[in-house]
Protein backbone atom coordinates (compact mmCIF):
# COMPACT_ATOMS: atom_id res chain seq x y z
CA UNK A 1 0.00 0.00 0.00
CA UNK A 2 1.47 3.04 -0.76
CA UNK A 3 2.04 6.37 1.79
CA UNK A 4 -1.05 8.21 -0.45
CA UNK A 5 -3.20 5.80 0.03
CA UNK A 6 -2.54 4.91 4.02
CA UNK A 7 -2.95 8.80 4.59
CA UNK A 8 -6.13 8.65 2.58
CA UNK A 9 -7.47 5.86 4.79
CA UNK A 10 -6.43 7.23 8.14
CA UNK A 11 -7.64 10.54 7.67
CA UNK A 12 -11.05 9.17 5.82
CA UNK A 13 -13.41 10.42 3.53
CA UNK A 14 -13.19 13.95 2.54
CA UNK A 15 -16.21 16.52 4.21
CA UNK A 16 -19.00 16.55 1.09
CA UNK A 17 -19.22 20.83 0.65
CA UNK A 18 -22.74 21.95 1.60
CA UNK A 19 -24.96 23.23 -1.62
CA UNK A 20 -28.11 25.25 -1.98
CA UNK A 21 -30.78 24.24 -4.02
CA UNK A 22 -29.70 25.95 -6.97
CA UNK A 23 -25.66 24.17 -6.78
CA UNK A 24 -24.22 27.04 -5.26
CA UNK A 25 -22.22 26.55 -2.23
CA UNK A 26 -23.94 27.82 1.36
CA UNK A 27 -20.73 29.99 2.59
CA UNK A 28 -20.92 31.65 -0.65
CA UNK A 29 -24.51 31.88 -0.96
CA UNK A 30 -24.68 33.11 2.99
CA UNK A 31 -22.19 35.89 2.02
CA UNK A 32 -24.86 36.71 -1.07
CA UNK A 33 -27.32 36.96 1.01
CA UNK A 34 -26.15 38.85 3.82
CA UNK A 35 -24.38 41.54 1.38
CA UNK A 36 -27.73 41.97 -0.30
CA UNK A 37 -28.85 42.60 3.03
CA UNK A 38 -26.33 45.49 4.07
CA UNK A 39 -27.01 46.85 0.61
CA UNK A 40 -30.82 46.92 1.05
CA UNK A 41 -30.67 48.83 4.73
CA UNK A 42 -27.79 50.85 3.21
CA UNK A 43 -30.55 52.11 0.64
CA UNK A 44 -33.37 52.72 3.57
CA UNK A 45 -31.11 54.70 5.08
CA UNK A 46 -29.53 56.61 2.18
CA UNK A 47 -31.89 59.41 2.49
CA UNK A 48 -32.19 60.05 6.41
CA UNK A 49 -28.37 60.14 6.36
CA UNK A 50 -28.32 62.50 3.14
CA UNK A 51 -31.12 64.60 4.56
CA UNK A 52 -28.58 65.38 7.88
CA UNK A 53 -25.69 66.13 5.37
CA UNK A 54 -27.03 68.40 3.45
CA UNK A 55 -29.19 70.34 6.50
CA UNK A 56 -26.76 69.47 9.66
CA UNK A 57 -23.21 68.35 8.92
CA UNK A 58 -23.15 70.39 5.90
CA UNK A 59 -23.94 73.76 7.30
CA UNK A 60 -21.92 73.61 10.64
CA UNK A 61 -18.93 72.83 8.25
CA UNK A 62 -19.82 75.84 6.48
CA UNK A 63 -20.49 78.05 9.49
CA UNK A 64 -17.06 76.68 10.99
CA UNK A 65 -15.19 77.38 7.88
CA UNK A 66 -16.88 81.22 7.96
CA UNK A 67 -15.69 82.22 10.92
CA UNK A 68 -12.20 81.46 10.22
CA UNK A 69 -12.39 82.57 6.67
CA UNK A 70 -13.27 86.06 5.29
CA UNK A 71 -11.49 87.03 1.87
CA UNK A 72 -13.60 90.60 1.41
CA UNK A 73 -10.08 92.14 1.34
CA UNK A 74 -7.57 90.01 0.27
CA UNK A 75 -9.13 88.90 -3.17
CA UNK A 76 -9.43 92.74 -3.78
CA UNK A 77 -5.88 93.84 -2.78
CA UNK A 78 -3.53 91.83 -4.46
CA UNK A 79 -0.82 94.01 -4.88
CA UNK A 80 -1.17 94.75 -0.41
CA UNK A 81 -0.76 91.52 -0.63
CA UNK A 82 2.20 90.70 -2.10
CA UNK A 83 3.49 93.77 -0.65
CA UNK A 84 2.99 92.16 3.03
CA UNK A 85 4.28 89.13 2.21
CA UNK A 86 7.54 91.25 1.04
CA UNK A 87 7.87 93.00 3.85
CA UNK A 88 7.76 91.75 7.46
CA UNK A 89 6.07 92.86 10.45
CA UNK A 90 7.28 96.26 11.48
CA UNK A 91 8.48 97.86 8.38
CA UNK A 92 7.98 101.56 8.05
CA UNK A 93 5.25 102.25 5.48
CA UNK A 94 7.14 103.96 2.56
CA UNK A 95 6.01 104.79 -0.68
CA UNK A 96 6.42 101.31 -2.70
CA UNK A 97 3.36 100.36 0.41
CA UNK A 98 1.59 103.37 -1.19
CA UNK A 99 2.15 102.79 -4.76
CA UNK A 100 0.68 98.84 -4.16
CA UNK A 101 -1.88 100.73 -1.87
CA UNK A 102 -3.24 102.89 -5.41
CA UNK A 103 -3.16 100.26 -7.61
CA UNK A 104 -5.17 98.30 -5.39
CA UNK A 105 -7.44 101.18 -5.21
CA UNK A 106 -7.57 101.65 -8.70
CA UNK A 107 -8.74 97.99 -9.32
CA UNK A 108 -11.46 98.32 -6.61
CA UNK A 109 -13.04 101.45 -8.60
CA UNK A 110 -13.21 99.61 -11.33
CA UNK A 111 -14.82 96.32 -10.40
CA UNK A 112 -16.51 98.49 -7.44
CA UNK A 113 -15.65 96.31 -4.96
CA UNK A 114 -13.96 99.30 -2.91
CA UNK A 115 -17.00 99.00 -0.16
CA UNK A 116 -16.69 95.10 -0.01
CA UNK A 117 -12.63 95.30 0.79
CA UNK A 118 -13.41 98.24 3.04
CA UNK A 119 -16.20 96.77 5.09
CA UNK A 120 -13.89 93.85 5.88
CA UNK A 121 -11.42 95.69 7.47
CA UNK A 122 -14.19 98.12 9.13
CA UNK A 123 -14.81 94.80 11.38
CA UNK A 124 -11.17 95.72 12.38
CA UNK A 125 -11.32 99.16 12.50
CA UNK A 126 -14.23 101.70 12.77
CA UNK A 127 -14.44 104.20 10.43
CA UNK A 128 -12.51 102.58 7.63
CA UNK A 129 -14.96 101.61 4.95
CA UNK A 130 -16.02 105.36 4.15
CA UNK A 131 -11.91 106.05 3.95
CA UNK A 132 -11.91 103.25 0.93
CA UNK A 133 -14.82 104.65 -0.49
CA UNK A 134 -14.02 108.20 -0.48
CA UNK A 135 -10.47 107.67 -1.89
CA UNK A 136 -11.27 105.16 -4.25
CA UNK A 137 -13.54 107.95 -5.54
CA UNK A 138 -10.54 110.54 -6.26
CA UNK A 139 -7.67 107.57 -7.14
CA UNK A 140 -7.78 108.80 -11.02
CA UNK A 141 -6.95 112.24 -10.29
CA UNK A 142 -4.16 111.41 -8.20
CA UNK A 143 -0.31 111.30 -9.32
CA UNK A 144 2.89 110.00 -7.67
CA UNK A 145 4.08 110.43 -5.24
CA UNK A 146 1.42 108.24 -4.25
CA UNK A 147 2.23 108.83 0.03
CA UNK A 148 2.10 112.06 -0.62
CA UNK A 149 -1.22 112.38 -2.48
CA UNK A 150 -3.30 109.43 -0.68
CA UNK A 151 -2.21 111.36 2.73
CA UNK A 152 -3.83 114.86 0.92
CA UNK A 153 -6.87 112.97 0.23
CA UNK A 154 -6.90 111.48 4.26
CA UNK A 155 -4.61 111.74 6.46
CA UNK A 156 -6.21 108.48 8.25
CA UNK A 157 -4.16 106.59 5.76
CA UNK A 158 -1.32 106.86 7.98
CA UNK A 159 -2.74 105.18 10.92
CA UNK A 160 -0.42 102.38 12.08
CA UNK A 161 -3.48 100.52 13.67
CA UNK A 162 -5.30 100.49 9.91
CA UNK A 163 -1.97 99.07 8.24
CA UNK A 164 -1.76 96.44 11.03
CA UNK A 165 -5.60 95.42 9.92
CA UNK A 166 -4.95 95.20 6.17
CA UNK A 167 -1.64 92.94 6.96
CA UNK A 168 -4.13 90.81 9.09
CA UNK A 169 -6.81 90.72 6.24
CA UNK A 170 -4.27 90.24 3.53
CA UNK A 171 -4.95 86.66 4.36
CA UNK A 172 -8.14 85.19 3.96
CA UNK A 173 -7.71 83.04 6.94
CA UNK A 174 -7.75 84.72 10.00
CA UNK A 175 -8.48 84.22 13.99
CA UNK A 176 -9.72 88.00 14.61
CA UNK A 177 -12.89 87.07 14.33
CA UNK A 178 -13.01 84.56 17.73
CA UNK A 179 -10.57 87.36 19.61
CA UNK A 180 -13.67 89.37 18.79
CA UNK A 181 -16.15 87.16 20.22
CA UNK A 182 -14.02 86.97 23.08
CA UNK A 183 -13.53 91.02 23.66
CA UNK A 184 -9.94 90.97 22.71
CA UNK A 185 -8.47 92.97 19.47
CA UNK A 186 -4.94 93.45 18.41
CA UNK A 187 -3.01 96.98 18.78
CA UNK A 188 -0.50 98.52 16.48
CA UNK A 189 2.24 96.00 16.77
CA UNK A 190 -0.23 93.26 16.44
CA UNK A 191 -0.26 92.22 20.23
CA UNK A 192 -3.48 90.53 21.08
CA UNK A 193 -5.01 92.92 24.07
CA UNK A 194 -8.39 93.30 25.38
CA UNK A 195 -10.76 95.60 23.89
CA UNK A 196 -12.25 98.71 25.78
CA UNK A 197 -14.26 97.58 29.10
CA UNK A 198 -17.08 99.82 27.61
CA UNK A 199 -17.02 98.17 24.21
CA UNK A 200 -16.41 94.55 25.84
CA UNK A 201 -19.96 92.75 25.51
CA UNK A 202 -19.94 89.23 24.64
CA UNK A 203 -18.01 87.85 27.56
CA UNK A 204 -20.78 89.85 29.41
CA UNK A 205 -23.50 88.45 26.77
CA UNK A 206 -22.02 84.70 27.27
CA UNK A 207 -22.30 84.70 31.55
CA UNK A 208 -25.68 86.17 30.88
CA UNK A 209 -26.96 83.21 28.82
CA UNK A 210 -25.67 80.79 30.76
CA UNK A 211 -27.14 82.46 34.52
CA UNK A 212 -30.49 83.08 32.75
CA UNK A 213 -30.24 79.47 30.87
CA UNK A 214 -29.62 77.75 34.52
CA UNK A 215 -32.53 79.65 35.82
CA UNK A 216 -34.79 78.86 33.42
CA UNK A 217 -33.67 75.43 33.78
CA UNK A 218 -34.16 75.15 37.63
CA UNK A 219 -37.72 77.13 37.34
CA UNK A 220 -38.75 74.16 34.63
CA UNK A 221 -37.59 71.29 36.95
CA UNK A 222 -38.95 72.91 40.03
CA UNK A 223 -42.58 73.56 38.32
CA UNK A 224 -42.76 70.09 36.25
CA UNK A 225 -41.95 67.94 39.02
CA UNK A 226 -44.99 68.14 40.57
CA UNK A 227 -46.91 68.30 37.04
CA UNK A 228 -45.22 65.08 36.58
CA UNK A 229 -45.63 63.20 39.06
CA UNK A 230 -49.49 64.11 39.41
CA UNK A 231 -49.98 62.84 35.60
CA UNK A 232 -47.79 59.67 36.75
CA UNK A 233 -50.05 58.84 39.97
CA UNK A 234 -53.34 59.53 37.99
CA UNK A 235 -55.52 56.49 35.98
CA UNK A 236 -53.98 56.29 32.41
CA UNK A 237 -57.59 57.90 30.53
CA UNK A 238 -57.19 61.05 33.15
CA UNK A 239 -53.47 61.32 32.83
CA UNK A 240 -53.85 61.75 28.93
CA UNK A 241 -56.86 63.94 29.36
CA UNK A 242 -54.51 66.22 31.36
CA UNK A 243 -51.75 65.55 29.05
CA UNK A 244 -53.38 67.76 26.32
CA UNK A 245 -53.29 70.81 28.10
CA UNK A 246 -49.28 69.87 28.69
CA UNK A 247 -49.09 69.42 25.03
CA UNK A 248 -51.24 72.36 24.26
CA UNK A 249 -48.48 74.83 23.89
CA UNK A 250 -46.81 72.36 21.25
CA UNK A 251 -50.01 73.48 19.11
CA UNK A 252 -49.86 77.24 19.46
CA UNK A 253 -47.53 79.39 17.26
CA UNK A 254 -44.49 80.29 19.14
CA UNK A 255 -44.96 84.37 18.29
CA UNK A 256 -48.44 83.98 19.53
CA UNK A 257 -47.29 82.72 22.75
CA UNK A 258 -44.80 85.01 23.03
CA UNK A 259 -47.28 87.98 22.19
CA UNK A 260 -49.32 86.71 24.70
CA UNK A 261 -46.85 87.23 27.27
CA UNK A 262 -46.22 91.27 26.53
CA UNK A 263 -49.72 91.52 26.75
CA UNK A 264 -50.06 90.00 30.39
CA UNK A 265 -46.89 91.18 31.28
CA UNK A 266 -46.61 94.69 30.48
CA UNK A 267 -46.66 98.39 32.87
CA UNK A 268 -50.46 97.87 31.88
CA UNK A 269 -51.34 95.02 31.45
CA UNK A 270 -53.53 92.10 32.98
CA UNK A 271 -51.29 91.25 35.90
CA UNK A 272 -50.45 95.00 36.79
CA UNK A 273 -53.86 95.85 36.47
CA UNK A 274 -55.03 92.87 38.85
CA UNK A 275 -52.23 93.83 41.36
CA UNK A 276 -53.51 97.56 41.33
CA UNK A 277 -57.28 96.86 41.26
CA UNK A 278 -56.62 94.27 44.38
CA UNK A 279 -54.75 96.95 46.15
CA UNK A 280 -51.21 95.11 46.05
CA UNK A 281 -49.72 97.88 44.62
CA UNK A 282 -50.24 101.59 43.92
CA UNK A 283 -51.50 102.91 40.10
CA UNK A 284 -48.03 104.83 40.60
CA UNK A 285 -46.07 101.48 41.31
CA UNK A 286 -46.76 98.95 38.70
CA UNK A 287 -44.23 96.37 38.27
CA UNK A 288 -41.75 96.59 35.45
CA UNK A 289 -41.85 92.79 33.91
CA UNK A 290 -41.02 93.58 30.47
CA UNK A 291 -38.25 94.30 28.46
CA UNK A 292 -35.74 93.32 31.17
CA UNK A 293 -34.71 89.52 32.23
CA UNK A 294 -37.99 89.28 34.47
CA UNK A 295 -40.00 89.02 30.98
CA UNK A 296 -37.44 87.12 29.54
CA UNK A 297 -37.53 83.85 32.35
CA UNK A 298 -41.04 84.17 32.56
CA UNK A 299 -42.31 83.65 28.61
CA UNK A 300 -39.07 81.24 28.02
CA UNK A 301 -40.33 78.89 31.48
CA UNK A 302 -43.60 78.60 30.01
CA UNK A 303 -42.63 78.31 26.44
CA UNK A 304 -39.46 75.45 27.60
CA UNK A 305 -41.93 73.89 30.50
CA UNK A 306 -43.28 70.88 28.27
CA UNK A 307 -39.92 69.64 27.32
CA UNK A 308 -38.88 69.33 31.36
CA UNK A 309 -42.49 67.63 32.17
CA UNK A 310 -42.66 64.30 29.27
CA UNK A 311 -38.64 63.32 30.43
CA UNK A 312 -39.94 63.38 33.98
CA UNK A 313 -43.24 61.52 33.24
CA UNK A 314 -41.56 58.72 30.54
CA UNK A 315 -39.39 57.97 34.28
CA UNK A 316 -41.69 58.29 37.06
CA UNK A 317 -44.65 56.33 35.21
CA UNK A 318 -42.49 53.47 35.19
CA UNK A 319 -41.70 53.85 39.00
CA UNK A 320 -43.89 50.96 40.85
CA UNK A 321 -45.90 52.65 43.44
CA UNK A 322 -45.19 49.62 45.15
CA UNK A 323 -41.54 51.12 46.02
CA UNK A 324 -42.64 54.30 48.20
CA UNK A 325 -45.38 51.50 49.70
CA UNK A 326 -42.79 49.13 51.26
CA UNK A 327 -40.26 52.06 52.25
CA UNK A 328 -43.20 53.53 54.21
CA UNK A 329 -44.36 50.21 55.64
CA UNK A 330 -40.84 49.84 56.86
CA UNK A 331 -40.81 53.00 58.85
CA UNK A 332 -39.08 55.68 56.58
CA UNK A 333 -41.42 58.80 56.61
CA UNK A 334 -43.08 60.50 53.20
CA UNK A 335 -40.42 62.80 52.82
CA UNK A 336 -37.20 59.68 53.48
CA UNK A 337 -39.61 57.58 51.21
CA UNK A 338 -39.48 60.34 48.39
CA UNK A 339 -35.45 61.36 49.02
CA UNK A 340 -33.80 57.78 49.17
CA UNK A 341 -36.31 55.85 47.26
CA UNK A 342 -38.61 57.88 44.95
CA UNK A 343 -36.18 61.05 43.48
CA UNK A 344 -33.15 58.44 42.43
CA UNK A 345 -35.53 56.83 40.18
CA UNK A 346 -36.49 60.24 39.01
CA UNK A 347 -32.50 61.76 37.74
CA UNK A 348 -32.57 60.46 34.04
CA UNK A 349 -35.14 61.84 33.54
CA UNK A 350 -33.93 65.14 35.65
CA UNK A 351 -31.12 65.00 33.96
CA UNK A 352 -32.63 64.57 30.53
CA UNK A 353 -35.16 67.15 30.97
CA UNK A 354 -32.72 69.78 32.08
CA UNK A 355 -30.23 69.05 29.37
CA UNK A 356 -32.70 69.37 26.77
CA UNK A 357 -34.31 72.61 28.45
CA UNK A 358 -30.67 74.15 28.83
CA UNK A 359 -29.75 73.34 25.24
CA UNK A 360 -32.87 74.61 23.93
CA UNK A 361 -32.49 78.14 26.30
CA UNK A 362 -28.93 79.47 25.23
CA UNK A 363 -29.74 79.05 21.88
CA UNK A 364 -33.70 81.45 21.86
CA UNK A 365 -33.36 84.67 20.41
CA UNK A 366 -37.15 85.54 19.18
CA UNK A 367 -38.74 85.18 22.93
CA UNK A 368 -35.82 87.38 24.31
CA UNK A 369 -36.20 89.93 21.27
CA UNK A 370 -39.35 90.94 22.28
CA UNK A 371 -39.93 90.77 25.87
CA UNK A 372 -36.24 90.93 26.67
CA UNK A 373 -35.45 94.47 25.96
CA UNK A 374 -31.75 95.19 26.40
CA UNK A 375 -31.23 93.67 29.76
CA UNK A 376 -33.19 90.43 28.83
CA UNK A 377 -31.56 89.78 25.74
CA UNK A 378 -28.54 86.87 25.30
CA UNK A 379 -25.74 85.54 22.98
CA UNK A 380 -28.06 84.26 19.99
CA UNK A 381 -29.80 87.97 19.85
CA UNK A 382 -26.27 89.21 19.09
CA UNK A 383 -25.46 86.55 16.39
CA UNK A 384 -28.97 87.16 14.88
CA UNK A 385 -28.40 91.19 14.54
CA UNK A 386 -24.68 90.21 13.30
CA UNK A 387 -26.26 87.81 10.42
CA UNK A 388 -28.87 90.74 9.67
CA UNK A 389 -27.90 93.83 10.31
CA UNK A 390 -24.28 94.20 10.76
CA UNK A 391 -24.16 91.63 8.22
CA UNK A 392 -20.57 90.45 9.91
CA UNK A 393 -21.27 86.92 9.08
CA UNK A 394 -17.73 85.55 10.52
CA UNK A 395 -17.83 86.87 13.58
CA UNK A 396 -21.65 85.79 13.89
CA UNK A 397 -19.92 81.87 12.97
CA UNK A 398 -17.17 82.79 15.47
CA UNK A 399 -19.64 83.54 18.15
CA UNK A 400 -22.16 80.60 17.12
CA UNK A 401 -19.29 77.98 17.08
CA UNK A 402 -18.39 78.88 20.34
CA UNK A 403 -21.84 78.58 21.78
CA UNK A 404 -21.83 75.11 19.81
CA UNK A 405 -18.36 74.37 21.64
CA UNK A 406 -20.02 75.03 24.86
CA UNK A 407 -23.34 73.11 24.35
CA UNK A 408 -20.63 70.20 23.63
CA UNK A 409 -18.84 70.82 26.19
CA UNK A 410 -22.09 70.17 28.20
CA UNK A 411 -23.34 66.76 26.47
CA UNK A 412 -20.14 65.98 26.82
CA UNK A 413 -19.99 66.22 31.01
CA UNK A 414 -23.32 65.16 31.05
CA UNK A 415 -21.99 61.57 29.78
CA UNK A 416 -19.40 61.60 31.78
CA UNK A 417 -21.15 62.18 34.95
CA UNK A 418 -24.73 60.46 34.64
CA UNK A 419 -24.31 58.72 31.04
CA UNK A 420 -26.09 59.75 27.75
CA UNK A 421 -27.13 55.51 27.84
CA UNK A 422 -29.58 56.23 31.38
CA UNK A 423 -31.41 59.10 29.12
CA UNK A 424 -34.75 58.99 29.40
CA UNK A 425 -36.56 61.29 26.65
CA UNK A 426 -40.01 60.31 26.85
Amino acid sequence: MSDATMDASLNGPEPTQLKTADGLPLKAALAKSQLRAKRRAFLLVAPLFLFVLITFVVPIGQMLLQSVYNDGFSKNAPALGQWFNEHPLGSPIDESAYTALASDLKQMKENRTQGEAGTRINYDVAGTRSLFTSTARKIERLEPPWKEAILGVNEDWSDPNLWRAMRSASSPYTVDFYLAATDHTRDKDNNIVPVDPQRAIYGKLFIRTAILSLVITVLCMFLAFPIAHLLASLPLAKSNLLMIFVLLPFWTSLLVRTTSWMVLLQQQGVINDLLVWSGLIGNDNRLEMMYNQTGTIVAMTHILLPFMVLPLYSVMRTIPPSYVRAARSLGATSWTAFRRIYLPQTLPGIGAGALLVFILSVGYYITPALVGGADGQLISNMIAFHMQKSLNWSLAAALASMLLGGVIILYWLYDRLVGIDNMKLG
